[in-house]
Formats: structure tokens, sequence, C-alpha cells
């Protein structure tokens, strides 16, 4: 072959390479700017960051937070009624499964939900939790025959619509503010606390005057109806570009991340103790009514609402981790000073207060601590995949318990 012959043959090949690279960038350009479908994230960065739409966002959060955590956090006034009255040949440990899936198996399906919100417009993503969490307590109320049917309805499909709005509901408040990060994410947990407080005894005199039937039948078209008007406004600031990993798993090369995972395991072993045990405790071995024992989770609830608002404002000066740190020790201790040693009225309703204020710091700081430490763009999947630590806790501690 010529000279020539090869010269003109090594022009042609890098004209054709020059094309190539010219259609890929120019497929990429016309990807990152092209209007996004009916189904995906429209970012609104044009929208301040600390602005008005931003505490929109944290309101509706709230407001998700009240119907989906807040049903989780009462749920020991069901199963007081379940042990007591429509299940009296159960043992507690049985019974306190459905509660335990509703927040464990929550926490299992945060991974597939951190993925639909970076795929799919978050407004539809918590649209579908609500529909799911109302339907699997409408189906939970003609389920008053068998246990496992609770606990695959007001447990295992409740806890996957509940999965779909707590993810989001957490992770979104961190794109809009930076100097209110801690304050903004702790109202909108604080709304599991607040919830917990009012659809406790809401659901003890609901229980009371229709049975458990209805009282799940009205909680679930109340969680639809809330969840449907707050979906609305739960909208990204930043777009999120989904990633070629379905789920990445390189947060965890990173030794900060391994820390908090282990100690989220720890943490959530003995979270919902107190919440599901305390009440039957008082009625069991304190000996104490009724009335007095489901009153003991409407303090932890009021407690634990501020705490969350609190540690929002008190962890900018001593430090997010530092305060994150602080509040699992106290409400380890709660237990063992308070409750553990004593069968007493006084030392019970100590830990319920004390207990409350620190759990609550647990639960509202770690979405501010992923966010510190690792951004915004995927704290949906980062918390997700912490939260499967979460469900490890639940899994071991609870039903031990």
């Amino acid at each position: 072959m010529s000279h020539t012959e090869t010269g003109s043959l090594s022009s042609a090949m890098a004209k054709s390479v020059t094309n190539t690279e010219i259609s890929s960038n120019s497929e990429d350009k016309f990807a990152e700017h092209r209007k996004p479908r009916w189904w995906e994230n429209k970012s609104m960065e044009e929208k301040p960051i600390d602005g008005a739409y931003g505490w929109a966002v944290v309101v509706s959060g709230c407001f998700m937070l009240m119907f989906s955590m807040g049903c989780v956090n009462s749920y020991g006034a069901y199963q007081t009624y379940y042990h007591l009255n429509q299940f009296p040949n159960e043992s507690v440990s049985t019974l306190s499964w459905v509660g335990t899936l509703q927040f464990g198996v929550m926490n299992i399906f945060g991974i597939p939900a951190g993925i639909f919100c970076e795929r799919f417009d978050t407004r539809l993503v918590t649209f579908a939790g609500g529909l799911i969490m109302g339907v699997a307590l409408i189906i939970a109320s003609f389920c008053d025959d068998a246990v496992w049917k609770l606990i695959l309805t007001q447990g295992i499909v409740f806890s996957i619509g509940a999965a779909l709005v707590f993810i989001p509901a957490t992770s979104l408040p961190a794109q809009w503010f930076t100097k209110y990060r801690a304050l903004a994410i702790g109202i909108v947990v604080a709304g599991s606390g607040i919830g917990g407080l009012w659809l406790t005894p809401a659901t003890n005199s609901m229980i009371d005057s229709l049975g458990t039937g209805w009282a799940l039948r009205i909680t679930g078209i109340i969680v639809f109806v809330v969840n449907s008007v707050s979906s609305l406004f739960m909208r990204n600031r930043l777009s999120v570009k989904a990633r070629d990993k379905i789920v990445d798993f390189s947060v965890f090369r990173d030794i900060r991340f391994d820390f908090i995972f282990i100690g989220a395991v720890c943490a959530t072993s003995g979270y919902f103790t107190p919440l599901f045990d305390l009440p039957t405790f008082a009625s069991q071995v304190i000996g104490k009514s009724d009335s007095f024992s489901n009153n003991l989770l409407t303090i932890i609830n009021a407690a634990s609402t501020v705490g969350r608002v609190a540690t929002g404002q008190i962890s900018p000066f001593i430090g997010t981790i530092n305060t994150l740190a602080i509040c699992t020790l106290v409400a380890s201790l709660s237990i063992l000073i308070f409750w553990l040693p004593f069968q007493a009225t006084g030392t019970v309703i100590a830990c319920s207060i004390i207990y409350g204020i620190f759990c609550g710091g647990f639960i509202s700081l770690l979405p501010v601590v992923m966010a510190n430490l690792w951004g915004v763009q995927r704290i949906s999947t980062i918390i997700g995949l912490l939260y499967v630590a979460n469900f490890v806790g639940t899994m071991v501690g609870a039903p031990s318990s």
C-alpha cells in the first residue's frame, strides 16, 4: 500500500472517530437539555435556597411522617388491645411482629425507594406510598381472625408504602436548605412524634367506640387523603441524574459510613422496645390501668417531638455527630437506669420522658449527617442503604425483647 493510500485511510478513520465523538457529545447534550418526561423529576433550581418553597416541602414532609411513622409509633395501642381482647392466646412477642415489621420492612425497602426517587418524579413516588398505606390499613380492617393476616397487611404492605413516603420526605429538605438544614429535617421528622402524640389517643378512642376494624378503615382513608395533598409539593430542587448501577455500594468503602452503619444497627436494636413494651409492662407488671399504659405512648411521642426539633437547633453549636452520639447514649441510659431496675410508676414516667426526648434526636439527625458528609445529590440512595442497618437492628432487637 502506497504512502498516499495509507494517508487517505488514516484521514478517513480520523474523520470517522471525530464524527462519532461529535454525535456522542450531541446526544449527551440533548439528553441533558431535553425536557423531562412526565414521570421524571423536574428540578426547581431557579427557586432560592433557604426559601419559601423549601418550607412548603418541610410542612408537607411533616404531614407525611405524621401519618406514616405516626401510625408505626401508635401501634402500641393496637398491640395492647389485640393482646387483651382480640388475640388473648397469642404472646406479646408474636403480636409485636406487626409493629416490628412496620419499621423493619420500611427500612429495608428504603433502597428501592431511594432508586425510585432518582428515576421518577418524587410527587408520584410519595402519592404511590400514600395509596399503598391507605389500602393496606383498609384491608387489615377485615383481617381480625388471624395474626398472620395482620402481619402481612398492617405490617409488611403498609411499611412498603411508608418507605415510599419516608425516604423522599427526609431527604428532600436537605436540597432546599443549607443554613436551616438541621432545623428543617428536625421539623419533618417531628411529624412522626406529633402523629404518635394524637394518633395514640385517637386510635384508643376509635377502638373503644367502633372497634379495631373501623379504626383501621378511618385511619387508612385519612392517610391516603393527607398524603395525596402533601405529595403535590414534594419536588426536587436539584436535578438528580440516575446512575447506571441500580444499587451503588461504593459508599461502604468509606470507613465513616461503616461506623455509622454499625452504630445504627446497635441503636435500632432497642429503639422500639419502650414504644411496644412499656404500656404492657405498666399494665401487667405494675398493675396500672389500660388508659395509663396507653398514655405512656403519648408521653414518649410528645417528648420525641420536642427532642427532634430541639436537636436541630442545638446541633449547629456542638456538632451534628456529637449531638447524635449524646442522644443515643442518654436514650440507652434512660432504659438501664429508670426502667429495668424498678417496678414503679414514677420511674416508668421518667424513662418515657427522657427516652422520648433523646431517641427523637437519633431519628432527626441521621439524614443531616448523611447530607453533611456526602452531599445532597445522592442522599436518597445513601439514606436508603443506611436504613438497611435499621432493618437489621429492628429485626434482631424488637422480637427478642
